[in-house]
């Protein structure tokens, strides 16, 4: 027992000074960075020294409908604040692409029925994972069915498919799999758009080196790196995407995000003149358009009919980078989230004609139920 005693206390002799040892290690580090001005990249935040006029814009220069929004608590949400703030920004109609299904469902469509009956549209979300069920297909578009009698507008369809989503066997569900054609059909037979989510940034398959432009997001975000080892590449889930836009011309598809080519316009251009049913919106893929401001405005007058306006995540001090990047000439501002983009931004400068059909013409074709009130100005 004594023997124990001992080896137990030299034991805890050896932990207290390697505990002290890595204290004045690290002390010592931090000293020395201190010294010579070292810091972490998420530290530095540099305030421009450049005197250009500034134009913070905290309201749409005219009434907008977003498309891309996500409210997860819909069914209990207090309504009225909501819109309150939406009136301060000039939104006009918000499309909650996060409507589900079942119960959820239903008791969003009440709160909006019974409080902002013509401010909010919802999409229905589908359960892929049910794929192998005999009366999948069946089941998927009685539900479509049943949604749309009930007042839903649209699918949204979430990354997962394409990247997670799994059959019964642990097999990956292919975007363009046979079975979900039916699904596909069902929404252009009831005339509603298809916003899909396909894949991530090319980005987030690539090294996580110093050559990422995105490596500080897949550092504050580990789980968004997609290990090329165990997922499928880029290229092969885009390909999915795009063989349901050239399999189902009859359906119209938003491909949100600009689709993840807003670093190369040309390709997008391409894309959108390959398929005449696809409609894009510049949902957290703003930080793409203003470091480019000259090509992205000539893009938006060649395809300012094919564009919508989209936020994605919910912040109304974010909405004021969107105003300014669209409707300034501002240069050199700062967006909101370092991770996204840690280079600045440049305003477009679109005209009115455009800024409209961005704002909420394009969206009215696509949802011509939204009450025309709502976007007098």
């Amino acid at each position: 027992m004594r023997k124990f005693f001992k080896s137990l206390f030299r034991l805890l002799k050896a932990v207290v000074v390697i505990l002290f040892l890595g204290g004045i290690t690290y002390y010592c580090i931090d000293k020395i960075q201190e010294k010579n001005n070292l810091m972490d990249i998420e530290e530095y935040s540099p305030k421009s020294t450049l005197v250009v006029p500034e134009n913070i814009i905290k309201r749409a220069k005219f009434p907008f409908i977003d498309v891309h929004n996500h409210q997860f608590d819909m069914p209990v949400k207090d309504l009225s604040k909501l819109v309150n703030e939406m009136d301060s920004l000039n939104m006009a109609f918000m499309v909650n692409l996060s409507g589900f299904r079942g119960l959820y469902l239903r008791k969003s469509l009440e709160n909006i029925e019974e409080n902002a009956p013509t401010r909010f549209g919802l999409f229905l979300n589908i359960d892929f994972e049910t794929i192998d069920d005999d009366d999948f297909a069946e089941k998927q578009v009685a539900l479509i069915d049943s949604a749309v009698a009930a007042g839903v507008i649209g699918l949204k369809v979430y990354k997962s498919l394409g990247l997670t989503d799994t059959d019964k066997e642990g097999n990956r569900i292919q975007v363009n799999d046979p079975r979900l054609a039916p699904i596909w059909e069902a929404c252009g037979a009831h005339n509603i758009p298809v916003l899909i989510h396909t894949g991530e940034p090319a980005s987030f398959w690539k090294p996580k080196d110093k050559y990422n432009e995105r490596w500080l997001e897949l550092r504050q975000k580990p789980g968004r790196y997609r290990d090329p080892a165990t997922n499928p590449s880029f290229e092969e889930v885009m390909a999915e995407q795009h063989a349901i836009f050239e399999n189902h011309p009859n359906t119209t598809f938003i491909n949100a995000h600009f689709g993840w080519m807003g670093s190369d316009l040309d390709q997008l251009g391409k894309h959108l003149d390959q398929y005449p049913n696809v409609m894009t919106e510049i949902g957290a893929v703003l930080a793409e358009l203003g470091r480019q401001p000259k090509r992205a405005h000539q893009f938006f007058v060649e395809y300012q009919d094919r564009i919508l306006f989209g936020k994605d995540s919910y912040k109304v001090s974010e909405y004021y980078t969107y105003f300014r990047v669209l409707e300034t000439e501002d240069e050199y501002f700062e967006y909101y989230r370092k991770r996204h983009a840690h280079w600045r931004m440049y305003g477009l400068g679109l005209p009115d004609t455009i800024l409209q059909k961005v704002y909420y013409k394009n969206a009215i074709r696509l949802f011509p139920n939204i009450d025309l009130n709502l976007l007098k100005h």
